[in-house]
This record gives structure tokens, sequence and C-alpha cells, in this order.
């Protein structure tokens, strides 16, 4: 990992699925260039290890998608870190990997409910803070999905493509705020959301990669801190590529 010093030095940031791969990932570098961050995730036992492993300041347990608790989680989070310059939206679920005519109605709502109505209550409850202060970063995880759709994964797929729809409106309406929102498309990388899937369509999606592998985490991560950074600085209502050639667009 290579860090640049003092990058985010005075900043504070809110990682959404900040327990476990790309969240994670990307407190560490943050905490290491400099941030105080806050970590949110579902997962309370796995929040507190990933908290001391990377040397977040603060943590909060959750479900994004419920409104109230989102509300709660912000206000508390502005109380413990002073502020809030930097949100990235990490937190995700694939859902049921089957066709469309037997996707169960249930895991179809909880994917919208958490990878979309979610990140838009993040978004939502945040951006408030960022317009008093005349600044902010906000980076939204979404997928190479959301652009070119995956087979037996409608859910995620249509989430993500609301998550890239989503984020080209924020942006546009912050454009000149000092508020710059971005989204980032990854093919799919090394990470434990992999679990989730049979191994078959993780299988399917590595070849879709002209590179021919996965990406790595930290390289997402790496594009990631670029995107909440103050070097970030003329670009939004965009999205940024992480896919080893799949999406060029």
């Amino acid at each position: 990992m290579t860090v640049y010093a003092n990058r985010f030095s005075g900043r504070a940031a809110v990682i959404t699925g900040g327990a476990s791969g790309l969240g994670k990932e990307t407190a560490r570098r943050m905490v290491a260039e400099g941030a105080k961050v806050a970590l949110w995730d579902l997962n309370a036992d796995a929040l507190k290890a990933a908290a001391e492993e990377v040397g977040a300041s603060f943590t909060y347990a959750l479900d994004v998608s419920d409104e109230a608790q989102v509300a709660a989680a912000t206000a508390a989070s502005v109380e413990a870190l002073g502020k809030i310059d930097v949100l990235v939206n990490s937190a995700g679920i694939t859902g049921a990997t089957v066709p469309v005519h037997e996707f169960p109605l249930d895991s179809w709502k909880r994917v919208i409910d958490i990878n979309l109505n979610g990140l838009f209550y993040c978004c939502r409850s945040v951006v408030p803070h960022m317009l008093g202060a005349g600044y902010g970063r906000i980076v939204n995880v979404a997928s190479v999905a959301g652009k070119e759709g995956n087979p037996n994964a409608s859910a995620y797929s249509a989430s993500k493509a609301g998550v890239i729809g989503l984020t080209k409106s924020l942006g546009k309406e912050l454009a000149g705020k000092g508020v710059i929102a971005n989204a980032l498309t990854p093919a799919t990388f090394e990470s434990p959301i992999l679990e989730q899937l049979p191994a078959s369509q993780v299988e399917y999606m590595r070849s879709k990669i002209p590179m021919g592998r996965l990406g790595e985490v930290e390289e997402s991560a790496a594009m990631v801190c670029f995107m909440a950074s103050e070097e970030c600085s003329f670009t939004t209502a965009a999205t940024f590529d992480t896919s080893g050639g799949r999406t060029t667009f």
C-alpha cells in the first residue's frame, strides 16, 4: 500500500460497510493518511475488530436500510468526529443468484433496501453537514453490474444501476457548492461478499474481465481514496472504473 502522507490530515470520514472488504481497506488507508474515521456496519462484532485493526476513531452498528438508524448514526458520528468531510457508501449485499422469474421477493426487497435505499438515506443525512461546511466528498460504490447487468443477479444489477443514476443527479445538484459526489464501478474483486455467491457466478464474472483475473481490494481502495481527497476537485457526477478493462465507459 502506497501511503500519501497527511493527504487526509484534519479530515473526518464515515465509511459504511466498514467492517470488511473495501470499506475496511479504505478505512485502513485513510487512517494511515491522517483521517479520523467512523465505521458503520450491521455486524457489531466484526465492526469492533475492524476498528481495532485499522485504527478507526468511532464505530456505529446499524442497518442502513432503516432511515432512523442512519439519522442517529450521523448525529453520533458528527458528535464523535466533530464533522463529516467524507462519506464512502460501501455497504452492500448480493442477494439471490437466480433468474428474474424465480427471484424471491424478500431477497429483491432486501437488496434494494440496503444497496440503494440505504445509500440514499446516508447521502440524505450527511449532505446537509457538508453543505454547512462548504466542503465534502461522497463516494458511492456501484459496480460494473450496474452498467452491463449480470445474468441471475437482477436485484444487484438494478440496485447498482440506481446508485449510478442517483450519483449523477446528486453530483449535479451539489456542483459549485464545494461538495463532490462520484461513483466507483469495480469489477469483481477479492472480498468477503463473494462468499454470498456460487463459484459458477464468480467464475462467470472473472471470465468477463479482459485482464483475466479478479481485482484486489487494495486497487479499488486506492481509487476511492483519490475520489475522497481534495485532489478530486473538477470531476463530479461521474463514474470511476476499476474493472480490468471490462467496462470502458
